[in-house]
């Protein structure tokens, strides 16, 4: 059985950078950008979709009221060719007592589909949690629906949790059920060298 420290899970603004991408704190000074590569198919199981700038600019201020209050940590994802914002993803669900937090509303222009990006995103996302942060348990959720979604979660490695029934309400009020998948602790040397294989193919 693991041992963590009694303190308190701090999850601070950090920059993160890989081969293809950096996850840079996301910020109101990233809403053009996030604007410019908003399409509906990106947003078809997101409760929200983001159309305008103002509905970017209201994401935004919404994430970053979370991260004042220390329950999310969200990011812009910068692709280092060319340095285009591409979308946005966020640690969520922070819990400082029990060191557990999810990564989750991530979002992708369509270009940036199937490639690198996302599996960069995630390990990124996970060394940090895992190595620097501490924590014992990260988990991920997607519309139960969503297949290409579940797909890619299950691709990095993550263990499937089970189904939880009528979770929530999105769009026009119809009712999701979500999907769950988890990494903790004692997984994570494997699912590290998982990553870094999958890394090094594409």
């Amino acid at each position: 059985m693991s041992a963590f420290p009694a303190v308190p899970l701090v999850v601070p603004p950090v920059t993160l950078e890989g081969r293809a991408v950096r996850l840079e704190p996301l910020t109101l000074a990233h809403v053009p950008a996030l604007a410019a590569v908003c399409e509906p198919e990106v947003f078809a199981h997101f409760s929200r979709v983001l159309r305008t700038e103002a509905d970017v600019a209201d994401y935004v201020a919404s994430a970053l009221k979370a991260a004042a209050a220390g329950t999310e940590r969200p990011f812009a994802i910068r692709e280092l060719a060319g340095g285009t914002v591409v979308g946005s993803t966020r640690y969520l669900d922070i819990s400082r007592e029990y060191r557990t937090l999810e990564i989750g509303s991530t979002w992708l222009a369509r270009r940036a589909w199937r490639s690198r990006v996302n599996t960069e995103c995630k390990s990124l996302l996970l060394t940090h949690a895992f190595e620097s942060l501490g924590v014992m348990r990260v988990q991920l959720k997607t519309d139960s629906r969503n297949a290409r979604s579940r797909a890619a979660i299950e691709r990095l490695g993550a263990s499937f949790e089970g189904i939880l029934r009528n979770h929530m309400l999105v769009r026009g009020g119809v009712v999701r059920d979500s999907a769950y998948y988890g990494f903790i602790d004692t997984e994570w040397p494997g699912v590290k060298a998982r990553l870094e294989g999958l890394l090094a193919r594409e």
